[in-house]
């Protein structure tokens, strides 16, 4: 009976959308909400971490850690008229709960008092930590007991509700604000200590594929379609926008490629998919304290570009060649082709796969963490599969369309302008995603 349950659950997450992440930011924020409080004649600090699966991951025992409040007030810069203030801690709060593939994100929240020993009518505060992390970045100024705002940079209210509901609108360009600077008027007495709210911790779905992992018992049935549900989540996920899907059909129809072409494109993304998976990984367990994983995307896409560029503008070159070739009456070197048909082939698969997904990194790490590291590892070649096997019949359907239009029995100018018109595609859609990426790396 219980194994009957679990295959029903897994079914279910076959039919059922449901979010990509657990954290509506990404697994790999780390997402930050500062509090200045202007009490009486006293300032506050509350600081507030909100951390996704990955950060969890790395930093999870850093930040459980009683030395870390003291870690965090250090890049706490709060200055009043000019001059840097001690903050000290005064109380702390950490929370847990369930995120993508069984992983725990965490809820860091500390109170801090400024150390002052004059009245100050000026606030500059910054903060510096997590400053390599990406993530929601927000601060708020706010006054009572008798102190007053004259001006401020930042706003009394927060936008998110202290990191528990971030808004849909926003969750492309999040918040990015770390600094602050504030005019106002001190009370006259001593101010009211505010208190953590941290009982309040929203409670998010768990996600579609990175839930497989954490299934209970691992029957043979329930192994069966869990692989087969992530097959299902890598061919939605193909579906999304990008993974190349435009410049796998402009390669194919460019160089006048074959149904075999396709399939092979298809191994080259699993491949390609895969092992970039397992190389992040490694990254996130072992390298984390040089670079952390997201700040390698921008890279990526970087290159990503830059071969689809090479690719693209290597098959204008090849169709201008045949093409004068043809007109001139010289014998077509199909030794040469052939290498320059595999060299294409690699250079788009390994360009369309060679951004990993996130979801599929969450697997891995869960699969670490609950000791089912061959299990993780089934599951992301499942994903990678279903998501090659979107690209191959994307590639198979511009084959097809491409030999159907060529046996009609108008041969129009367009007609045969096409492979280098698709070429072309391949060197603009390639030059934007190098220029997209490019603000990410400098």
């Amino acid at each position: 009976m219980r194994k009957l349950a679990l295959l029903v659950v897994a079914l279910a997450a076959l039919v059922v959308p449901a979010a990509a992440a657990a954290h509506p930011l990404g697994n790999f924020t780390v997402n930050r909400f500062s509090a200045v409080q202007l009490s009486g004649s006293d300032v506050y600090v509350h600081y507030v971490l909100d951390l996704a699966e990955i950060p969890t991951y790395q930093e999870g025992a850093r930040v459980r850690a009683q030395g870390f409040p003291r870690e965090v007030a250090d890049r706490l810069v709060l200055e009043l008229d000019g001059k840097r203030v001690l903050l000290v801690p005064l109380v702390r709060k950490v929370s847990s709960r369930p995120g993508a593939g069984g992983l725990p994100v965490l809820r860091f929240e500390a109170l801090y008092r400024a150390v002052q020993t004059t009245r100050a009518t000026t606030v500059v505060f910054r903060d510096k930590n997590f400053a390599d992390r990406i993530g929601w970045k927000e601060i708020v100024v706010r006054a009572d007991h008798g102190a007053s705002i004259r001006s401020s940079s930042a706003p009394a209210e927060s936008a998110s509700d202290e990191l528990r509901a971030y808004p849909k609108d926003l969750l492309r360009s999040p918040l990015d604000i770390t600094a602050a600077r504030v005019e106002y008027e001190p009370g006259a007495e001593p101010g009211v200590r505010p208190a953590l709210d941290g009982g309040r911790v929203p409670v998010r779905s768990a996600g579609g594929f990175e839930s497989l992992v954490g299934r209970g018992h691992l029957g043979v049935g329930v192994v069966a379609l869990s692989l087969l549900v992530a097959a299902f989540w890598g061919a939605a996920h193909a579906l999304t926008p990008g993974h190349g899907k435009a410049i796998v059909a402009g390669y194919l129809v460019g160089s006048r490629g074959k149904p075999r072409h396709a399939v092979l494109l298809g191994g080259v993304v699993t491949v390609t998919h895969t092992a970039g998976v397992f190389a992040l990984g490694l990254v996130t367990l072992l390298l984390s304290r040089f670079v952390v994983p997201e700040r390698l995307y921008p890279w990526l896409t970087v290159v990503s570009g830059l071969l689809v560029v090479g690719v693209g503008t290597s098959v204008l070159w090849s169709r201008w060649h045949h093409s004068r070739a043809h007109t001139h009456g010289h014998p077509h070197e199909h030794d040469h082709d052939h290498r320059h048909d595999l060299r294409g082939l690699l250079g788009v698969g390994i360009a369309a796969g060679l951004l990993p997904c996130p979801s599929a990194l969450v697997v891995l790490l869960s699969a670490i963490a609950l000791h089912r590291i061959g299990f993780g590892l089934a599951l992301i070649l499942a994903f990678s599969l279903g998501l090659a096997a979107t690209i191959t019949s994307i590639g198979l359907v511009a084959v097809l369309a491409r030999r159907a239009f060529g046996r009609l029995s108008f041969q129009g100018r367009l007609i045969r302008l096409l492979p280098a018109v698709s070429a072309l595609v391949i060197v603009v859609v390639g030059i934007g995603l190098t220029v997209k990426a490019l603000p990410g790396v400098i």
